[in-house]
């Protein structure tokens, strides 16, 4: 499988292009700083520049040629509700748009769990965030794109446990960077999980067998 990834530089995106590239898959990183170029490359992946702000959506549709998904994870990354808006939001819709023009119909997106940081006083700039992810995701689900959208709990950077749970509506909670990646690792390669939205936190269910259950 040929893999597009946009954010693969990223916490998530980086551990993913590390579990394709392992099991033989072609991915392409896309980065906006210079300086993610040797993470990306680490990864086993192929760097690639590109600026969803600034890349006009015939030139993304000319670097998604030839792949058979999309992965996108980028974010503003707390850059300010600007920056939120034209990548978090504008981009994933400039994404969407140039994977149809280039016939990549697999498309997964990294959104939010509805429920983040509710009632926590997290601020003006992070329930804008909240706002625009909701509206990325209902653009998507409304392309013709084979869509998969993956809404992960509080993210943590300690070693994952490989187990998950998973499923249209889940109670909120924490799961590990290192189980997001491998859960859309395996759900690229089962192609009956599309047009679905998933939520996702640790639990006791190995990622696999999530994934399967999720398509059966």
């Amino acid at each position: 499988m040929k893999v597009f990834q946009i954010g693969a530089a990223g916490g998530v995106g980086r551990r993913l292009a590390e579990l394709l590239t392992a099991r033989g898959d072609e991915v392409t990183g896309m980065h906006r700083s210079p300086a993610q170029a040797d993470t990306v490359r680490a990864t086993g992946a192929v760097p690639l520049a590109g600026d969803l702000i600034e890349d006009s959506v015939e030139a993304l549709a000319a670097k998604l040629a030839g792949h058979d998904a999309v992965v996108f994870s980028a974010g503003a990354h707390g850059t300010g509700t600007d920056k939120t808006t034209l990548i978090d939001g504008r981009g994933l819709e400039k994404a969407a748009e140039a994977a149809e023009r280039a016939r990549v119909r697999r498309f997964v997106l990294v959104s939010v769990f509805p429920d983040a940081l509710r009632g926590g006083g997290a601020g003006e700039g992070f329930e804008h965030y909240i706002q625009v992810k909701k509206t990325a995701d209902v653009h998507l689900t409304r392309t013709g794109l084979d869509w998969l959208i993956v809404r992960p709990g509080t993210l943590l950077d300690t070693p994952g446990t490989g187990r998950v749970t998973a499923g249209p509506a889940v109670e909120y909670g924490d799961v590990h960077r290192d189980d997001v990646a491998a859960f859309i690792d395996a759900a690229l390669h089962e192609p009956a999980l599309n047009r679905a939205i998933v939520e996702l936190t640790s639990g006791d269910t190995p990622v696999a067998d999530a994934v399967a259950a999720l398509a059966a």
